[in-house]
């Protein structure tokens, strides 16, 4: 058996839409408390009122208010978009990271091409431009090509300051892009810059939501 308020606490907590409803003041405390009345009766047990879990949500409301510690992107500086991308994944294993290394050596990164590997666990993605795409293929040829996918593009938000210990940052530009059913294929982060790989078809949609995001953000 629980409280009213922990309850509210619990269910708030679990649904993120939910809280970024609650976060830009859209949502009614009645209209929410009737909407979640039946799990809150049945967490506590018992019949409430919808009074009791409006007053209730507003308290919690106003706790999650005085604790959150406000941000903006006041020191963003720029943000730099790259096309023809393209996603390469590969299985790990003993010999793979010899064959990118060598692969790494002969690129020319003077000509803005883009050499990003992602080493996780089992798969190595590399993340470079479209007209590489083939000759890494074919020099990774004896690996496990898990999968290929073109037609991407990044966006780097560059800040002027560094941006690592901000809480949240990542959540606050990405949020926007999930509301528009943008697909992130990757994310990596620097001192100084936050980077997504996005579809080519996203890239007009991205920009408008990133621009819109930093003229928000500053105003």
């Amino acid at each position: 058996m629980t409280s009213v308020t922990k309850s509210i606490q619990d269910i708030i907590s679990q649904n993120l839409f939910l809280q970024e409803a609650i976060n830009i003041g859209i949502v009614s405390y009645n209209k929410l408390a009737e909407f979640i009345r039946p799990d809150v009766e049945e967490a506590i047990g018992a019949k409430t009122k919808i009074s009791s879990i409006a007053m209730a949500i507003r308290r919690h409301i106003e706790k999650i208010e005085a604790k959150q510690k406000k941000f903006s992107l006041g020191f963003f500086r720029e943000t730099l978009l790259k096309t023809d991308i393209c996603y390469i994944i590969v299985e790990e294993s003993p010999t793979v990271l010899n064959k990118i290394q060598l692969i790494y050596n002969k690129m020319d990164l003077r000509h803005r091409l883009m050499f990003h590997i992602v080493h996780a666990n089992y798969e190595i993605g590399i993340i470079t431009n479209q007209k590489v795409k083939q000759m890494i293929i074919d020099k990774l040829s004896d690996e496990k090509i898990i999968r290929v996918v073109g037609d991407l593009v990044t966006f780097s938000l560059t800040f002027s300051k560094d941006f690592l210990t901000t809480p949240g940052i990542i959540y606050y530009v990405t949020r926007f892009l999930t509301f528009e059913n943008i697909n992130i294929f990757s994310i990596w982060i620097t001192l100084q810059e936050l980077n997504l790989l996005v579809s080519r078809n996203d890239m007009m949609k991205t920009h408008h939501v990133l621009d819109k995001l930093i003229k928000t953000s500053k105003s």
